[in-house]
């Protein structure tokens, strides 16, 4: 399958958050890209799509490998790497990218501190130029905004020279299950239904996520009174 596509793959310095925001002008790209794991890294894999980059990247650097070593990890197995995209970052914010010479154009990538910005079969560089400067504006912010805001900025910019349909994001904090997981698999404008997705996230579940059970405290922090106010609770439970 190939996954023509625009992404961003990023570490936050200040929480070690990791994530990855990512669109495309096929459904469910939040099904095969993204592969993120607390205090391990993030890779996203794309252009003709293969997720065992993904999930042996994610396996290797468990094993205290960093991007770079990761990358060089992978391309020893797949034959077909020359037609793969990726963006990979680890636990400590270094960042990698490979862009294969089979790739359909315009494709390319950006690596710095914390972020690797990669996209396939765009309009031009516009995109992944346009993701690394709101990026790099953005600090500050709370992970997940900076990665959907650079979407948007890659969206406005010029995006996938095909259109649009589907856009994800996927971020970890310190826990096993995702501080943040939300896909819109098939939409006209899927990066801008993806910031309203957010935005309703942020009335419910994102304060939800807070109360959860962590592996320091197993019974969770869940505040009755301030669920029933956001509408979490029925009344009388």
């Amino acid at each position: 399958m190939k996954i023509n596509t625009f992404s961003i793959t990023a570490r936050c310095s200040e929480t070690g958050q990791l994530g990855i925001a990512v669109s495309t002008k096929v459904p469910a790209v939040g099904m095969l890209c993204p592969f993120v794991e607390s205090g391990v890294g993030a890779i996203a894999t794309q252009s003709f799509v293969n997720p065992y980059l993904g999930i042996w990247g994610l396996e290797y650097m468990r094993q205290n490998h960093n991007a770079e070593e990761t990358l060089e990890f992978l391309k020893t197995l797949d034959p077909g790497f020359d037609y793969r995209q990726l963006a990979i970052v680890d636990r400590w914010g270094n960042a990698a990218a490979f862009s294969g010479n089979a790739c359909d154009t315009w494709y390319g990538h950006r690596v710095g501190p914390n972020y690797a910005v990669a996209g396939n079969m765009l309009v031009n560089e516009d995109t992944i130029l346009a993701m690394e400067q709101s990026f790099q504006r953005t600090a500050g912010e709370s992970l997940a905004e900076r990665l959907i805001k650079a979407l948007l900025a890659g969206q406005e910019a010029g995006g996938d020279k095909r259109g649009k349909q589907s856009a994800a994001l996927k971020v970890f904090g310190t826990e096993s299950y995702p501080l943040l997981e939300l896909r819109v698999d098939e939409h006209p404008d899927p990066v801008q239904e993806l910031w309203r997705i957010y935005q309703v996230a942020q009335e419910s579940l994102i304060p939800l996520i807070a109360m959860l059970p962590t592996r320091e405290s197993p019974a969770g922090h869940f505040d009755f009174e301030e669920s029933r106010k956001r509408g979490l609770l029925q009344d009388g439970r």
